[in-house]
């Protein structure tokens, strides 16, 4: 490029100035060509990428050791034990330095033409008493070697920390660039790492890799790993520590040495983490109702019980009628020793249709436990019906009237919320068609629509006169044929059904009927048979009339259950858009929620970090605190454009009342002490022989593509990923979370539950334990901080 011409013109001006001046203007000589070395440009080479300086030009295109081909030419002319690779050492060089100029060219397609020139440039350098003759003859007898790409490509090693990935990342969006441009600045970067506490947790992770590494740290047994599965399990730590300026990240590692992060990154089934953020959303609902009816009167109370329909909020009522002590703390408690059954026989209608929970242990179903307990020892079915009840209560409050409009027929607000219902269902089907019709011809687009079409005379005939209305009689009797060879039809038959199934002789739905398809599928079909070029949007704009059109039989009043049902639909949709308001207030890091029971249970998915997020707003009293990870940018050392940048303090955000958060930190305390994650219950001991206060959530996640019959029989199975996560604190200082997992149709094999990264940390307690005691020094940014520069050449930081 121009810039990097103008670059080596001045290198080349400043050069000759210099040597114009005499012997002592060497050092500078010697840095204006080392500058020039790390700045040429080579090209790209495949799986490298841009490579720029000789040094990367050896490895990436040569196969060559920097060190070792300066350690052979520094050798004297009479040393001619290592002829061979130092002729070959110089070739190499030589044929870098004459490719600069066209570094794609000879490089790539023209190494014939390189090789060429290097043997005329080995002949002049031996003329001007640079080598001897040994070395010219051995050199010009050889050919420059190429590394092998198809063999041994160049692909990068990722030599830097996940925590420096992660926050290479964060800078780039920081500083509005690039990776590409990131890796070309003169930059330090201070984290938030604890490096000592790093690099244990990483040695750790990776050991657990080794089967008798894993035995020692008692990583086998029920509901654990089996001796031969130790090397395929991933496993990611991330810890923080609460301080007053924010969350700082002391350990962000993994096993994967890939630059893709699982704890900020991946959308996971964590399964029973969901739990703690249901009790939650149930605890500040129980605060909100407390706010607005613990000052009211006995008569006030009743009055308003009776036009409350909510289960939650009946309670709360109730609770503030029959109790002296209308404390928060008090009906926080009292609303967690609230009972819900663990069985599994009902079916809940939710997410559009009618579904079936289970527990994990089949001992459980008979149980009817508190929350407390429920939440202790992860059961499922308590979570649902509490979820089932959090539903309700944003129905009957965020909608009002919501009984009345359910019990008439003609309350108007009936008909906005089927056209809704009809406008969503249809953009679920559309898209399910699209699928089927997207990547293919016309042509192939009819056949795979007509391969599911049992033919007969009067279902094609519908479906052609809908599709091609133009088409003449010859046409319409030619299809005919084609998908019904073995049933030739007469003249006046054919004359019949051309003009039975006319234009306009059939509506949309009419037609569908008759051919036995849905109306969307056989509209989108026209649709894209007209417009073949048509995007998805498109589609999607020009079907709105068509969607509604298609419900007409809805709007119809003669089928009120039918409208019942689907209103319910869609209110349990509003709710759980009201839900993903107070999760998302909590850091939950994704757009919307399945609208189903399910979510309880972990089917609309979380992020390790998320979960950690949370714990770190129930530790902190209530306070949502910022992620730090990046303390002070230091650009441009020691040079005109020096530069330097610190963080400011930021305060945080009380996004919960401190009650709910001590209600929460004691029911995780009691998953450790009581629940799930008792192994880890003694994990962390003080200096004076008493225990680190130690909570947490324990979740699993078994995730499978499963495909069923019409009648709902299990055909194949498919497994996708198992997972498992605990989400802990410990003590009033550091908190995070501790991820396994395994990825593939292999992970079907694996039994583990969240007792696998519960023992796990209860492994590497002892290693960390001494950072982390009330009496270790706090954290000391000069001292244990952790420091990473960008790839900028080292010659360019000298000038």
């Amino acid at each position: 490029t121009s810039s990097i011409q103008d670059k080596l013109a001045q290198m080349a001006s400043a050069t000759i100035r210099l040597y114009q001046q005499g012997e002592e203007t060497l050092p500078a000589r010697k840095q204006i060509v080392l500058s020039y070395l790390n700045t040429v440009p080579l090209a790209a080479a495949a799986g490298h990428g841009e490579v720029n300086g000789l040094g990367d030009g050896l490895w990436a295109w040569m196969d060559a050791d920097f060190d070792q081909i300066n350690q052979l030419l520094a050798q004297s002319p009479e040393d001619n034990e290592r002829l061979v690779e130092k002729a070959a050492a110089l070739r190499q060089v030589i044929a870098l330095m004459i490719a600069h100029r066209r570094p794609t060219h000879y490089l790539l397609q023209g190494r014939d033409e390189l090789n060429r020139l290097t043997d005329s440039y080995v002949r002049l350098i031996y003329k001007a008493g640079r080598i001897s003759e040994a070395l010219m003859l051995e050199a010009l007898s050889q050919t420059t070697r190429f590394r092998e790409n198809r063999i041994k490509p160049a692909a990068q090693q990722i030599t830097i920390s996940k925590a420096a990935t992660i926050s290479r990342n964060r800078l780039g969006d920081l500083l509005n660039l690039t990776l590409y441009d990131l890796d070309r600045i003169d930059l330090r970067v201070m984290m938030t790492l604890h490096q000592p506490l790093q690099e244990i947790a990483s040695d750790y992770l990776r050991n657990l890799s080794d089967k008798d590494f894993a035995r020692s740290k008692q990583l086998f047994g029920h509901r654990l790993l089996e001796a031969d599965q130790a090397p395929y399990i991933n496993y990611s730590l991330t810890l923080y520590e609460r301080t007053p300026q924010g969350n700082r990240v002391r350990i962000q590692t993994d096993t994967t040495n890939q630059p893709f992060d699982i704890n900020e990154s991946s959308k996971l089934e964590l399964g029973s983490t969901a739990k703690l953020r249901v009790l939650t959303t149930y605890l500040e609902i129980v605060q909100e109702l407390h706010s607005q009816y613990s000052p009211a009167s006995a008569e006030e109370l009743q009055a308003v019980r009776a036009e409350t329909r909510d289960n939650i909020s009946l309670w709360a009522l109730d609770y503030l009628l029959a109790n002296s002590d209308r404390s928060l703390s008090a009906m926080l408690q009292a609303a967690l020793g609230r009972r819900y059954s663990a069985h599994p026989g009902e079916a809940f209608f939710t997410g559009g249709g009618l579904h079936r929970f289970n527990n994990f242990q089949k001992k459980d179903d008979a149980m009817v436990p508190t929350l407390n307990e429920a939440m202790q020892h992860s059961v499922n079915l308590p979570f649902v019906r509490l979820m089932r009840d959090l539903v309700n209560y944003s129905m009957y409050n965020s909608v009002d009237g919501t009984k009345q409009m359910l019990q008439s027929k003609t309350d108007p607000r009936r008909k906005t919320y089927l056209a809704r219902f009809a406008d969503r269902e249809g953009l679920v089907y559309l898209q399910r068609f699209w699928r089927s019709f997207q990547n293919k011809t016309s042509a192939e687009q009819l056949d795979n629509f007509l391969e599911g079409l049992r033919p007969t005379a009067s279902r094609l005939s519908a479906v052609h006169r809908y599709l091609f209305p133009e088409a003449s009689r010859y046409e319409f009797a030619a299809f005919l044929a084609e998908r019904m060879p073995d049933e030739p039809l007469g003249d006046r038959r054919l004359d019949q059904l051309y003009e039975m199934y006319g234009p306009g002789k059939f509506s949309l739905q009419d037609q569908s009927y008759i051919a036995r398809v849905h109306p969307l599928e056989l509209w989108l079909l026209g649709y894209l048979i007209n417009n073949p070029s048509a995007s998805y949007q498109s589609a999607v704009n020009a079907s709105r009339d068509i969607r509604q059109e298609v419900y007409n039989w809805l709007f119809a009043s003669r089928i009120k259950n039918a409208q019942d049902n689907r209103i319910r639909i869609m209110l349990e949709v509003e709710a759980f858009s009201d839900l993903h308001q107070r999760w998302a207030r909590l850091g939950y890091p994704f757009d919307h929620l399945v609208p189903s029971l399910g979510t309880a249970l972990g089917s609309s998915g979380d992020r390790p970090a998320a979960l950690a997020e949370l714990i770190g707003i129930i530790l902190n009293d209530g306070v949502r605190m910022p992620t730090v990870r990046i303390e002070h940018l230091h650009f441009a050392t020691e040079t005109p454009y020096e530069a330097s940048a610190s963080r400011n303090t930021l305060g945080g955000i009380q996004v919960m009342h401190p009650e709910v958060a001590k209600a929460l930190r004691d029911a995780l305390r009691n998953v450790v002490d009581f629940g799930t994650a008792e192994r880890i219950k003694n994990g962390f001991v003080l200096e004076d022989g008493s225990r680190l206060v130690v909570g947490g959530k324990t979740g699993t996640g078994d995730n499978r593509i499963v495909t069923q019959s019409i009648g709902g029989v299990k055909v194949k199975t498919r497994a996708v990923n198992r997972t498992a996560t605990f989400v802990f604190f410990l003590g009033d200082r550091y908190f995070g979370t501790f991820t396994a997992y395994v990825t593939g149709n292999e992970s079907a094999n694996f039994k583990f539950t969240s007792a696998l990264p519960v023992q796990a940390l209860k492994g590497l307690a002892p290693l960390i334990q001494p950072w982390l005691m009330p009496s270790a020094a706090p954290y000391c940014q000069g001292e244990h901080g952790h420091q990473t520069q960008t790839r900028a050449p080292q010659a360019s930081e000298n000038l």
